[in-house]
């Protein structure tokens, strides 16, 4: 069953205990890893990204059950009869491609905007594009994701991922459109043994999750606003983890040394796309985890690309203390997404049928 639903989120506190690619400062958010080379071997870190509620307090709105045939056949028909019209912040960046794809397949009309053709930062600007427009849907997926970068850029990392997101909230409120804010794992401290819910303790370690956490707040200014965390991003045309390792095995590279005990859930940006546009589709607002199901670690995730390649490459396992980076990475930020397949009637697909369907796109 299909609700609409609004997600509201109630801090609690609950008891719980890789490549130096840099990404575009306004690129959707992505995967997070370092990577040092050495003389026969790579070494991988995690580099950057990304409550809990009773369903009694969730709200329902259902027009009725549909039939589903397939991940979002179903829903994709539905979204093709609307005339909402979306609009994409952060189009250059993996997700904003992608959920411009998803919408063109759906039927959805839509336009994206980046950094060459909208600041963001830019009140006016923003307030001229959307406003002008009048859309339904404005999906923000840009965002200053250089996580170490942001250590020594406070002020212009909260710039990008908060005031600006204050700016499409007000423009937002100004048409009646929903805001529908791309957040991250990074909100969350790290230290938990369960996966976070919505409504779990936020409480960023650094820069970059402060940031995101600001972005937040600012979101939730917009009446009608849906911040949806995700973590562990890859997508075409994307700079990802995944494109890290394929290149270092394209490469010859004999082994490499990947981070083994950061947790978390690697998210292919098609897969995201399809709940953003669905959750858009019934309505959603509130506070939502999006993140394929299952979970893994760096280095489970690096031996399961290996093993999609085709590679023999040797994974070897090292500990966060091995790579030291400027930023803290979180040990354990594994999403809850029970609350999105409630709301979606089904459950997201698994991270590693995900990264196979993405390692098959030509």
């Amino acid at each position: 069953m299909i609700a609409a639903m609004c997600f509201a989120t109630a801090p609690t506190i609950r008891s719980s205990s890789p490549l130096g690619i840099e990404l575009s400062p306004y690129a959707a958010t992505g995967s997070p890893f370092f990577m040092s080379p050495s003389s026969d071997t790579t070494s991988v870190m995690d580099k950057l990204p990304c409550t809990r509620q009773s369903p009694q307090s969730l709200s329902y709105s259902t027009p009725g059950a549909l039939q589903h045939a397939g991940w979002s056949a179903t829903i994709r028909g539905m979204a093709g009869r609307t005339s909402q019209k979306t609009l994409i912040t952060g189009a250059h960046g993996q997700l904003g491609r992608s959920l411009m794809a998803a919408c063109s397949a759906r039927g959805v009309a839509y336009e994206g905007r980046d950094i060459d053709t909208l600041d963001i930062c830019d009140a006016s600007a923003v307030r001229q594009w959307i406003v002008g427009a009048r859309p339904s849907v404005v999906v923000n997926t840009a965002a200053f994701t250089a996580v170490d970068a942001c250590e020594d850029n406070e002020e212009q990392a909260t710039a990008v991922n908060g005031l600006a997101v204050g700016h499409l909230a007000a423009a937002c409120n100004e048409v009646g459109a929903l805001l529908i804010q791309i957040s991250t794992d990074y909100v969350f401290p790290g230290d938990a043994n369960l996966p976070y819910r919505e409504e779990d303790l936020v409480a960023p370690t650094s820069a970059y999750g402060r940031s995101k956490l600001n972005g937040e707040a600012f979101a939730r200014s917009a009446h009608r606003h849906l911040v949806v965390r995700t973590a562990w991003l890859y997508g075409r045309g994307g700079r990802n983890f995944v494109e890290a390792i394929r290149t270092q095995i394209d490469a010859g590279a004999p082994s490499l040394k990947v981070v083994a005990d950061q947790h978390g859930c690697p998210t292919f940006c098609n897969d995201l796309s399809d709940a953003v546009l669905d959750l858009a589709a019934i309505g959603s607002t509130g506070t939502v985890h999006a993140v394929n199901s299952g979970n893994t670690t760096w280095h489970g995730f690096a031996l399961e690309i290996a093993r999609l390649l085709g590679s023999a490459v040797t994974i070897v396992p090292v500990a966060t203390g091995d790579v030291p980076r400027p930023a803290p990475r979180p040990p354990y930020s594994v999403l809850d997404s029970t609350r999105l397949e409630t709301a979606l009637g089904r459950p997201m697909p698994p991270w590693q049928d995900g990264l196979r369907r993405y390692l098959e796109q030509p």
